[in-house]
């Protein structure tokens, strides 16, 4: 059986000597992007390999392509072989804060191919909550053979620029409703959303404890956002293309699967003045 949007902690515990099992660590903080590393170093769950959000998971940046730009799929692909992702390993993916960085690498692999990704439900807290061990220790990596075959879930600025208020894109903002309104922003250099998108808070599709909604409330939340719209016509944006990928899990766990990713999200978008904003 493999998993494709959450595996439970119960179930990571009895595939952690699996070696068809990987798991991965992407803690992240955007304010101190050493955090990752620092605290994996001290401990993290057996077993499981880290990559980095903005060295692995990202492209360089040019000022006008984003907070998080995608990695060069080729590199992304032999980074992922290296740490030991293969055609039939199962991935589990963690990080410490409610799947926001967890959401980028699930997006990611299944954007080269990759369909056995999963997010730990509930990430670290659920998995230190259950009384999971925690070890220091480095695993052994024991490289694979990934070969991308890459798929087209990707829109650019351009597309969005012509689909804006038009029937052939719903556009979803993924970031607290106060930075989609223009308030608060202290992280990009203009405030506001792109015009015509709706706001979908990464965090309303998870429960108090971390964890996600049972599927059929997310289904009964996201077709309320569609609006009549079919999920293939859903782009996902954010603030740079991380917390977005969380609302795509989420409509996969509803049932709907086929939405799109902007990933340059409003920190690409911002940064051409001739761009309309709303707010």
């Amino acid at each position: 059986m493999s998993y494709t949007t959450l595996v439970d902690v119960a179930t990571l515990q009895a595939h952690l000597d699996d070696p068809d099992w990987l798991v991965v660590d992407v803690r992240h903080q955007l304010a101190d992007t050493a955090y990752g590393e620092r605290v994996y170093a001290v401990s993290h769950i057996p077993g499981a390999v880290f990559l980095h959000c903005d060295r692995d998971l990202s492209g360089p940046m040019t000022g006008c392509n984003g907070r998080h730009p995608l990695p060069d799929p080729e590199k992304l692909a032999q980074r992922l072989g290296e740490i030991g992702i293969g055609a039939t390993t199962q991935v589990v993916v963690y990080d410490d804060a409610q799947g926001m960085i967890a959401g980028r690498l699930w997006w990611l692999l299944r954007w080269l191919g990759h369909d056995r990704v999963a997010l730990l439900d509930g990430g670290l807290q659920a998995w230190q909550t259950a009384g999971g061990t925690l070890t220091g220790v480095l695993p052994t990596l024991a490289p694979r053979a990934f070969v991308p075959l890459r798929r087209d879930g990707l829109v650019d600025a351009a597309f969005v620029l012509e689909s804006i208020e038009t029937p052939h894109m719903h556009l979803v903002d993924a970031r607290g409703p106060d930075r989609f309104r223009g308030e608060n922003e202290t992280i990009d250099p203009v405030g506001g959303h792109i015009p015509g998108a709706v706001n979908r808070f990464f965090k309303d599709n998870l429960l108090p404890d971390g964890r996600f909604k049972p599927a059929a409330e997310l289904r009964a939340e996201w077709l309320g956002i569609l609006a009549g719209s079919p999920a293939d016509l859903v782009v996902h944006q954010c603030g740079s293309g991380v917390s977005a990928c969380v609302n795509m899990v989420a409509m996969e766990i509803a049932g709907l699967p086929g939405s799109r990713l902007y990933a340059g999200s409003w920190s690409e978008w911002c940064a051409d003045p001739g761009r309309p904003v709303e707010r």
